[in-house]
């Protein structure tokens, strides 16, 4: 059983508070915080509902573009010549190009 619960592609995590005997939530994997709370499953879905409808509002108002969850799934078109080159590292690294670029790209956002 996951502790995560989904809507309008964004997941928010689930987090009992034992001192002040509610659910905790908070949208995951975007930059922006958004936090909310809810003393059942039912409450906590309807204010998650309405934070995500709140953001999207006020990114709406703002004229600025939600943060929308990464797929996972990538499309590049790049140069043969360095597509080659990737092809021939991963091999040597023993990994799939996949793998291989999923650390290159992780090492060069970090």
């Amino acid at each position: 059983m996951s502790n995560t619960m989904k809507y309008k592609g964004y997941t928010a995590s689930m987090t009992f508070d034992t001192d002040d005997k509610v659910i905790v939530g908070q949208v995951q994997e975007i930059s922006d915080v958004i936090v909310f709370h809810g003393k059942s499953v039912a409450e906590f879905e309807k204010n998650f509902h309405g934070a995500v409808e709140a953001y999207l509002s006020a990114c709406a108002k703002l004229k600025d573009k939600p943060e929308k969850l990464a797929s996972g799934k990538l499309m590049l078109r790049i140069a043969p010549k360095v597509h080659a080159a990737a092809l021939k590292a991963a091999s040597r690294s023993g990994i799939s190009l996949n793998k291989w670029a999923e650390k290159a790209l992780d090492t060069a956002a970090h």
